[in-house]
């Protein structure tokens, strides 16, 4: 590959629709779950639900980490912030969610809480090395993407001493996400588009248990081509009764993932022995918690901060976008109270976000027409 344009090749894209449509067999309901974010978007932005055979569909999954993280977790946020004096440093797309009675990360800080962000965990550090006089917070969010800049900022702090600096860990687990989904309402899944950035984590062996349940798994990229492929892929599983893990993603993925990255995660973090989901509940062993060699850095227990389990706003159907139960367009707010301008809902707000996915690329309109379609 030399250019990200040759994954976007509108000829060579209908030409994988084609295949697909000729390898579908008739009468034959193909149901396909994308479990990232990432690729919910460029489903939406290349409007590959419009190329394939009316047979196959596509699921949207809870592969979004700030849609996944319920309100309580946004509270204790603002409350580490707003009562504890704290520089709270959190990436971008964390800071127009909303909490209870609507509150925001963005919104306490226009009423003067120190709320900053930032690209990086090394941000947070360069901030909290600059303020020693102040305590300084990370709000941790994110799969396994995410987890190893944490962990490196944790090593880093404690070889330095860094006595002002903490981090609010809200770290995520993709198996746990997958087996709550199959565990839960029926969706008649035949098959997952497994993520690409976790699974060049983790590897794509933690999905053989979900191969070994009967589910086809194909880990793909993130470009329209690489999503085409590996629908494709899951379809010759599908008709080949033969359910296994294949890795679509070759060019970046290794299938063991990355060894070193796990390492320091082992390291600097355990597991929870539950945490609550947004739309999945609370499930054991589901997410990460700081190790105990490293409780000096964890804001928790730091600032003693206190988990309220927080009901979701009235008729927003995150939770159920999050499950596969809806698409974005079948909830009552979604565009009519529930806009990006004034969002109700983290589906909304989130860059991976299916309700943000379905606005941005005007998947919502009748017919499905979108505004942004870069196929060529």
């Amino acid at each position: 590959m030399k250019y990200a344009s040759e994954f976007r090749d509108g000829a060579l894209a209908r030409g994988i629709a084609a295949t697909i449509a000729a390898e579908c067999r008739s009468g034959a309901q193909y149901t396909f779950m994308e479990f990232c974010g990432g690729h919910t978007h460029t489903i939406a932005r290349y409007g590959l639900e419009e190329l394939l055979p009316g047979n196959v569909r596509l699921v949207h999954g809870p592969g979004c980490p700030v849609c996944v993280l319920p309100v309580g977790r946004v509270d204790s946020a603002i409350e580490l912030a707003r009562d504890h004096d704290v520089i709270l440093c959190s990436y971008g797309d964390m800071m127009r969610v909303p909490g209870s009675h609507r509150m925001s990360l963005i919104k306490a800080r226009a009423e003067g809480a120190d709320i900053r962000m930032v690209w990086s965990t090394l941000d947070a550090l360069k901030i909290a090395r600059q303020n020693p006089g102040r305590q300084v917070a990370f709000l941790a969010i994110g799969f396994e993407t995410t987890t190893p800049p944490t962990a490196m900022a944790l090593k880093m702090a404690k070889a330095e001493k860094l006595d002002n600096f903490s981090i609010f860990c809200n770290h995520v687990l993709t198996p746990a996400a997958m087996r709550a989904i199959l565990d839960g309402e029926s969706l008649a899944l035949q098959g997952i588009i497994g993520p690409g950035h976790v699974s060049a984590v983790i590897g794509i062996e933690p999905y053989q248990e979900f191969a070994d349940r009967g589910q086809a798994i194909v880990v793909a990229g993130f470009e329209p081509l690489d999503l085409l492929q590996a629908i494709l892929m899951l379809v010759r599983q599908v008709n080949e009764g033969v359910p296994r893990v294949e890795n679509a993603y070759v060019r970046a993925l290794p299938a063991i993932g990355n060894a070193k990255a796990r390492e320091v995660i082992a390291e600097t973090m355990t597991l929870r022995g539950d945490f609550e989901w947004r739309g999945l509940g609370t499930l054991p062993n589901s997410a990460l918690r700081i190790a105990d060699d490293y409780e000096a850095f964890d804001a928790e227990k730091r600032f003693a901060l206190p988990y309220r389990q927080v009901p979701d706003p009235k008729s927003c159907a995150c939770a159920e976008v999050v499950r596969g139960l809806k698409r974005p367009e079948e909830c009552v707010l979604f565009g009519k109270v529930c806009t990006p301008d004034n969002p109700i809902g983290s589906c909304m707000v989130s860059s991976e976000g299916g309700c943000a996915a379905h606005w941005l690329y005007g998947r919502h309109r009748k017919g499905g027409a979108s505004q942004h379609r870069e196929v060529a």
